[in-house]
């Protein structure tokens, strides 16, 4: 499935962050990347109900349908 050209299947929690901010370090993607999640009470909700947990090292193609609906997809 493809959604606007963006690919849904499962990312690397590293590997998608890049995709949304492609011009600094995975770290640094990943840890802003983080701080996107936590700051949207209605998003990290969503996230758990998936089955998402702080830590996991990927987003399933649930999980980032759910990201690219709250952020639209990294394009």
């Amino acid at each position: 499935m493809k959604t606007q050209d963006f690919e849904i299947r499962t990312y690397g929690f590293g590997e998608l962050a890049q995709l949304y901010f492609p011009n600094v370090s995975k770290m640094s993607a990943s840890h802003t990347f983080t701080k996107w999640i936590y700051r949207s009470h209605h998003l990290f909700s969503k996230l758990t109900r998936t089955g998402w947990k702080k830590g996991q090292k990927y987003f399933t193609p649930k999980q980032v349908k759910v990201l690219i609906r709250h952020f639209d997809p990294p394009i």
